[in-house]
């Protein structure tokens, strides 16, 4: 063993501030070594292979690799730098090649295969049957079946697969990195909030310029996309940013999304499914393309004549009020906005000061307290890779420790773009003692300025919430074994504890626990609540058939055989023509920066966000017919879904917690698209 290295020491939170960049390759060559003598444990066996001394033992090797990989790959994602990127380009094929001696073990599967045969007469709880399941599946669905010369095969394509994936990621993090808007005459910023432009002057400062800097980065593109009245310059920041990864120069992604979706229909191929998505879709709620297709047309179907209509009336607005003959996509947030105004008179300027983080991380605590009894209490003694994060220690009503919980609010350039929940320490029970989860969430949110705190948009705090219910899904946890725990769930159910939480950001109960103005203390007022609500469905038919025009896309390139497409834009043009309002825009191309489904985990998944809300939807009505902070309720979706991860199948969960299957009916009244009952 290596001396010296705190990734190899025994370890309870993660040894940040110990860790230097040359730990991570030897720790994780020494824990691939250590996983290797679990497995060769299980293999040399000579007793008759049982679900304890083989299914059991196989969900917990590798424990120190699974901490450590999750560690490199948070910091890879939330803090890295050339060298970290360069690392993990030498590190992914590595985990590659021993993810696919452990699947390909022929000795290994044979002790899998048995105890899987013998499963309707062993004793088995509800929790073992599932985990027995999903090994014996991780096996088959990753070649145990395939002979030799096809394994080899599929190593290759695994290999190539991680790497590919990883640079596409890094082309869209250098993209976003190098672009910058920058303005040196005020009359360019007219429109721009004062907050705005005091972060706009701050970046500019930052980089020893004058004037006002903004770039790729949500906090700043979002704001002068919705204010801005240069068109010109709305025009030029939208096309920078639409542009990511289609330049043909060395960031440029076309060459790397045409390979990754061959390949993966390869993949897909060689394990005996038509396509990727048929192969991914197996593991989900939704089953089948088919199926998936069918859901999608459903909605599009309620959803397009609600968008075109909202489309007509904004481009007549956009028409009376600025003579313009065609509305272009980088006009849609700033005419949308404006619309909001006129007929809500209601925009984040007037919520923001209302939102000051700070407050409203103590408002989704207070939330997590009232429905579930937890408490959260910032700890000062936990190692952080960045002086931006802020540790809890979240105890229940009796004081028993249930998580240790990691937050990281603002973009830097080392971090990549939107929000994410990630898991340092699975929960899990071993040897009579219970493990308890660490849990972090990752956002780019507005910065504080020198003259401000940072102040959140609504959309800003909604994504807060988002992200603090896949955290909960992960603090809760309550399983025995790692593979079953908090978020090891189908990935078109991980996303209702997440949305599910969204809804509180809407309720009068919840926001006057948190919306007080940063200045006066003074409580958000009813009015501006009712507006909130109000304006929650506007635009609906246009934000879904945006979402789905994403999950169209998503299953253009993987529910079919890509090995004819040779070109990306024209393959999405297509794939985009049933949900298009705006004319399309030749500079740019979505899915060369089109990170979820090339560089994440949601290829063939993404239509699971609107899965997801037809669930959150359901389940939300069931909250508000009992009261949204009814601990009933909330202790019956703890018992039901937030605790029991993946120990059964979600639409089992679901049920018992609904008392039925979820009605599609509910998202369509939420979105305006169905009268509410």
């Amino acid at each position: 063993m290596i001396k010296g290295n705190p990734l190899l020491e025994p370890f309870d939170t993660a040894p940040f501030m110990k860790i230097k960049t040359e730990h991570y390759k030897p720790a994780i060559e020494e824990a691939i070594e250590l996983a290797r003598k679990d497995i060769a444990e299980i293999t040399a066996s000579t007793e008759a292979p049982s679900f304890k001394n083989t299914i059991e033992k196989l969900d917990f090797a590798g424990e120190k690799l699974d901490r450590i990989t999750s560690i490199f790959f948070n910091i890879n994602s939330a803090e890295t730098n050339d060298e970290i990127q360069k690392l993990a380009q030498e590190i992914s094929p590595v985990l590659t090649d021993f993810k696919n001696d452990v699947i390909q073990d022929p000795v290994l599967f044979k002790k899998v295969k048995a105890v899987y045969e013998q499963r309707d007469s062993l004793d088995l709880n509800v929790e073992q049957s599932t985990l027995l399941d999903k090994k014996y599946k991780m096996f088959t669905r990753n070649g145990a079946n395939l002979n030799a010369e096809q394994k080899q095969q599929l190593r290759k394509l695994d290999k190539e697969l991680a790497a590919l994936s990883l640079n596409f990621g890094e082309n869209v993090l250098a993209e976003t990195n190098r672009y910058e808007l920058h303005i040196t005459k005020e009359e360019d910023l007219e429109g721009l909030p004062k907050g705005v432009r005091t972060a706009a002057r701050m970046l500019a400062k930052e980089k020893n310029k004058e004037g006002w800097i903004f770039n790729l980065h949500y906090p700043s593109f979002i704001p002068f996309m919705k204010y801005a009245k240069n068109r010109e310059l709305r025009k030029e920041l939208a096309i920078a940013f639409g542009a990511k990864g289609f330049h043909g120069d060395e960031l440029d992604n076309q060459e790397n999304v045409l390979k990754i979706v061959k390949l993966r229909h390869q993949k897909a191929n060689l394990l005996g499914y038509p396509t990727y998505a048929h192969f991914t879709l197996e593991e989900r709620m939704a089953e089948t393309p088919e199926k998936v297709n069918s859901f999608m047309e459903e909605l599009l179907e309620k959803a397009k004549p609600a968008a075109q209509k909202e489309f007509s009336e904004l481009e007549n607005f956009a028409r009376e009020l600025d003579a313009i003959g065609r509305l272009e996509k980088w006009d849609a947030a700033y005419y949308s906005e404006k619309l909001k105004q006129k007929l809500f008179d209601l925009d984040d300027e007037k919520l923001k000061p209302y939102f000051e983080l700070n407050r409203v991380i103590n408002g989704v605590f207070l939330v997590a307290e009232k429905l579930y009894g937890l408490n959260f209490e910032q700890v000062f003694d936990v190692e952080v890779y960045h002086p931006e994060v802020t540790t809890y220690k979240v105890t229940d009503e009796a004081g028993k420790e249930i998580a240790l919980f990691y937050a990281d609010f603002h973009p830097r350039e080392g971090k990549r773009g939107g929000a994410w929940m990630t898991s340092y320490k699975s929960q899990y029970r071993l040897n009579n003692k219970e493990e308890r989860p660490h849990i972090s969430i990752v956002c780019n949110f507005t910065k504080p300025t020198e003259e401000e705190p940072s102040l959140l948009t609504f959309n800003e705090v909604t994504t807060l919430f988002h992200e603090f219910g896949h955290a909960l899904h992960g603090m809760l946890a309550n399983t025995t074994y790692p593979g079953t725990s908090g978020t090891n769930v189908y990935w078109d159910f991980v996303e209702l504890p997440s949305q599910v939480l969204e809804n509180w950001c809407y309720e009068k109960e919840a926001l006057k626990l948190f919306a007080k103005h940063f200045e006066t203390g003074e409580i958000i007022p009813e009015e501006l609540i009712q507006k909130i609500k109000d304006s929650a469905t506007f635009h609906e038919g246009m934000a879904t058939l945006r979402q789905l025009s994403f999950g169209m896309l998503d299953m253009s390139w993987h529910g079919q055989d890509p090995s004819g497409i040779t070109d990306v834009k024209a393959h999405e043009e297509k794939a985009f023509e049933p949900t298009q309002l705006y004319p399309e825009v030749k500079e740019n191309c979505m899915s060369t920066s089109f990170s979820h489904i090339f560089q994440g985990g949601y290829a063939a998944g993404y239509y699971s966000y609107k899965w997801a809300e037809v669930l959150d939807a359901d389940a939300f009505e069931f909250f508000t017919e009992n009261g949204i902070f009814d601990r009933k309720t909330a202790d019956k979706f703890r018992e039901t879904v937030l605790s029991r991860g993946g120990t059964e199948h979600p639409l089992t969960l679901y049920k018992r917690f609904r008392g039925r299957e979820a009605a599609p009916e509910a998202l369509l009244r939420r979105a305006g698209l169905l009268p509410k009952k």
